[in-house]
């Protein structure tokens, strides 16, 4: 339309875009006009563009006597002069319209300058008038200086440009919504503070106030009093929330705090006589475990001693946490076999290819035990080799870093790196059965270290040295030399460069999904601590085990009609609401009810029970989902209606002959729902988006009026017989109807008095975003308090409406959602659940240098605000740069 080409002409002009200006062009060069080319063509023509009397005739009368026009217009450009003196006038001239923002009407004054540089004495009125109307600051600094100063938005504004519907939410959630926007669009950033500093002007909210001036967000609580948040280290969030949660568990804090008493041996003869996940441990994984509690304990008690509102978790924690043993092998092996090799030069025209540079952690190992090796196999001397035994396999905590060549991580990061892997479409395998227990307590993939480098033996494809008694590779028994020399051999990458490493691998790692970090986490855990005892299969027995996995036993029906058993581990439980919007009992049925599984060619009915209960519950809401026709991935929003209280009896293992037959009569009941749901929508939704009974109807008076025009024959009763039917399908319709409610009121009602085993709502994770990008945060209910808390990195406040957390949002755009829940056993809340455990040590003098010490660390993303010398706030720093670079904090 005219008025998006003119803003498309002033956005090109106002960004000096070459790109923009070239689109401008091809639009006006295939026939498009914009609106000010429009107002100037009535100018041309002497025209009113806002007069009630022109007509056609009187325009094309004009047009005919153009040439005579020009002539006025030329001789006497006075007669054609247009007139600014009001505000109204200084818009029309302008094109521009009062809700347009400041920035706007900068742009559409360089467009009228560079179209008529003669008319720039009236387009500076046309600016000032608009800015004594406005009262806008950033206009009048615009006119003395010619930079735009700071745009006041209105807050209305405001909220629509942060996408904010319910002005009424958190100061917290505001913050989490803007940081959400610049994630998308950090091009963007100065509108999105415009934002930001007007509703935080119109709320004087000081959390928001802070955030602008500091790049901080702070609260008004006692520290020594308050849990402490965390700081955001690059596209972690659900990081944070994790951290914050298994801080929350006391058990596991004490754990950590007092990892002496619960340290493993990690000698070989303890490590062949137990097993995790169905696996035998390996040295090298307890090394790096232990090392992952020992980075965990030092959070923690930075957690507990902090006298800031916040602390930054460590890089290598992160590390850790997010990057599991097997994923580390993966790296390990493309850094040692994959990516391009240094050509050496040729060999009587064989090209010779140089080793890649070891990873940072091999390179002194290689120097140290090169010779020992080559000894043991019977070698005088060696040279590093390019296959064979990974040297990391009996590695230590003082000669494995853990660091893989950057160049490693470029290779294996070819594909895009989704912002999170919770939103990521599950895998073919793990749709054959989502929404059942036996796939919840998989072991983790098995990774020997010495089998990511196993030697194998050479192919015709494999480039073979020259046979030195050949006639083709030798030349009178002399080898030649190669045409280059060699390349120097790898150097120590400076701290940075490891910095930078890690960072890489971070982001890899982030690529996983909640729940496989998790699985990571306490798989750690466990290789880190000894087991308490050994279950008759081997596996080991621990804390861990005993605070977050229960046990689900299936029961499977053979085709001779028999029921085999089979008991398993569970970490936690997955649910599904993909279907549509469900309640919390409705989406726990999905993993235990019954339903057809294939047994030796046939389909037979399995269902699960759980046959040990742990006193911590996880519940995996699965959001990602995946359009086949599209070929992508997409989040799926559907409400889940959580409850304070969960009673879990109706799931659990028994032999109660009276629970049996409920479930019985449950599953039978949701057999016929699922018939009548389906026929409903056959009824309700036809082809025309109309219910069959409105189609009938409708299809039967056109045939009424066909019938009465006489042109075409209409079969006598055939009117009367649609009606009847459109009549028979409402009535069929109304009936489904009641029959859904009442099976589904029965099937909510069919375990009330069933409440012998309560869990309470501990922690909900929360997701907004897209399937592919998106912004996390944590409530952590405290018991002892009787209050939530909001974690949102490194904000933690109280929450002063539970039902944002229970309610549906309902933003139509990105609703928050949540994707992982924890239950806590009723009796044992108190004793697992204490959230907040701060013991800061009195020192008055020292705490505005531990604040100093925090901002420092910060010094080179951001500095504070000062005054220029003219009375104006100036701002510094990459924090405040225009492209609002908040660098690896999002």
């Amino acid at each position: 339309t005219p008025y998006y080409l003119q803003a498309l002409q002033g956005i090109a002009a106002g960004r000096n875009s070459e790109d923009l200006q070239t689109t401008v062009a091809i639009e006006a060069s295939s026939g498009k006009v914009s609106a000010h080319d429009i107002r100037k063509a009535y100018s041309a023509l002497g025209l009113d563009l806002g007069s009630e009397y022109l007509d056609d005739d009187h325009i094309i009368g004009l047009f005919r006597l153009s040439d005579n026009t020009a002539v006025v217009r030329a001789s006497s450009p006075w007669l054609l002069k247009v007139s600014v003196t009001n505000l109204e006038q200084a818009l029309s001239w302008l094109g521009a319209t009062d809700d347009m923002d400041d920035n706007f009407v900068v742009a559409m004054y360089k467009v009228k300058e560079e179209e008529n540089p003669a008319e720039e004495a009236t387009a500076r009125h046309a600016v000032s008038l608009i800015a004594q109307h406005r009262n806008s600051g950033a206009l009048k600094q615009w006119l003395e200086t010619g930079v735009l100063g700071e745009v006041d938005m209105d807050v209305g504004q405001a909220y629509n440009r942060l996408q904010i519907d319910d002005r009424t939410i958190e100061d917290s959630f505001v913050l989490a919504t803007f940081e959400l926007n610049y994630q998308e669009a950090p091009s963007q950033a100065d509108d999105l503070r415009s934002a930001l500093r007007a509703i935080a002007k119109d709320r004087k909210s000081s959390l928001l106030n802070n955030f602008l001036n500091s790049g901080m967000a702070t609260t008004n609580h006692p520290l020594a009093e308050w849990p402490v948040g965390l700081r955001n280290i690059g596209n972690t969030c659900y990081l944070n929330s994790l951290l914050q949660f298994y801080f929350t568990i006391k058990p596991f804090r004490e754990i950590v705090l007092d990892f002496d008493a619960y340290k493993r041996d990690a000698t070989k003869n303890n490590l062949m006589e137990s097993t995790i996940g169905s696996r035998v441990v390996s040295k090298q994984e307890v090394q790096r475990a232990q090392r992952f509690v020992l980075e965990l304990q030092k959070l923690f008690q930075g957690m507990i001693t902090s006298p800031t509102a916040f602390i930054v978790p460590e890089l290598e924690l992160a590390r850790l946490t997010l990057l599991s043993q097997p994923a580390e092998a993966d790296l390990r092996r493309s850094s040692t076999i994959g990516g391009d090799r240094p050509s050496l030069g040729e060999i009587n025209g064989r090209p010779v290819i140089g080793p890649l540079a070891l990873p940072i952690s091999d390179i002194a190992k290689d120097n140290i035990n090169t010779d020992s090796r080559a000894a043991e196999n019977g070698i005088e001397s060696s040279e590093p080799t390019l296959l064979g035994n990974d040297p990391a396999e009996d590695a230590t905590d003082q000669d494995m870093p853990d660091l893989i060549p950057e160049q490693s991580l470029q290779q294996s990061q070819k594909g895009p790196i989704l912002d999170d892997k919770e939103n990521l479409p599950p895998s073919e395998a793990s749709t054959e059965r989502s929404n059942t227990i036996e796939h919840l307590a998989n072991p983790l993939a098995e990774a020997s270290p010495s089998q990511t480098t196993e030697q194998r033996p050479l192919t015709d494809g494999d480039h073979k040295l020259p046979d030195l008694h050949g006639p083709n590779g030798t030349q009178d028994g002399v080898i030649e030399p190669p045409s280059r020399p060699p390349p120097y051999p790898p150097r120590p990458q400076p701290e940075e460069n490891k910095d930078k490493i890690i960072r890489q691998e971070i982001q890899m790692g982030a690529q996983q999904d909640v729940t496989e970090v998790i699985s990571n986490v306490l798989y750690q855990l466990e290789c880190a601590i000894k087991a308490t005892s050994f279950d008759p299969s081997g596996e080991q027995i621990d804390q861990i085990k005993d605070m977050f996995f229960g046990k689900s036993r299936s029961y499977t029906q053979n085709p001779r009609g028999d029921f085999e058993t089979k008991e398993q581990f569970f970490s936690y439980l997955f649910v599904d609401v993909a279907s549509g919007p469900k309640t919390i009992y409705e989406a726990l049925d999905g993993a235990f009810d019954v339903q057809q599984v294939q047994v030796d060619g046939t389909y037979q009915p399995q269902y699960s029970t759980i046959s040990q209960l742990p006193p911590v519950l996880n519940i995996l809401v699965q959001r990602a989902q995946y359009d086949q026709t599209k070929s992508s991935a997409f989040k799926s929003v559907n409400h889940l209606d959580l409850e304070e209280t969960i009673y879990l009896d109706r799931y659990i293992d028994s032999d109660d002959k009276d629970l049996i037959q409920r479930r019985t009569q449950s599953w039978d009941w949701k057999r016929q729902l699922r018939h009548l749901e389906a026929r409903r929508e056959d009824l309700m939704q036809t082809e025309l988006k109309m219910e069959a009974s409105d189609l009938l109807n409708t299809t039967a008076g056109c045939l009424d009026e066909i019938s009465k025009e006489g042109d075409i024959g209409v079969t006598a009763g055939l009117q009367e017989a649609i009606k009847e039917a459109a009549g028979e399908s409402k009535e069929e319709l109304d009936s489904i109807k009641s029959l859904i409610k009442d099976l589904t009121a029965n099937i909510r009602s069919q375990f009330v008095d069933r409440r012998k085993l309560p869990y309470r709502l501990q922690s909900a994770f929360i997701h907004r975003g897209t399937a592919t990008s998106g912004h996390y945060w944590i409530y952590i209910r405290d018991f002892k308090q009787d209050l939530w808390r909001e974690y949102n990195d490194e904000t933690v406040s109280a929450v002063t409406k539970v039902s944002q957390i229970f309610d549906e949002d309902k933003n139509p755009g990105r609703p928050a959602t949540p994707y992982f829940l924890v239950y806590v056993r009723d009796d044992l809340k108190d004793e697992f659940v204490d959230p907040v455990c701060r013991d800061v040590p009195e020192q008055p003098e020292t705490q505005n240098a531990a604040m100093n010490d925090v901002r420092d660390h910060f010094a080179e993303s951001y500095t504070a605000p000062v005054q220029d010398g003219q009375g104006t706030t100036a701002v510094s720093g990459d924090w405040f740069e225009a492209d609002y670079v908040k660098p690896q904090q999002w």
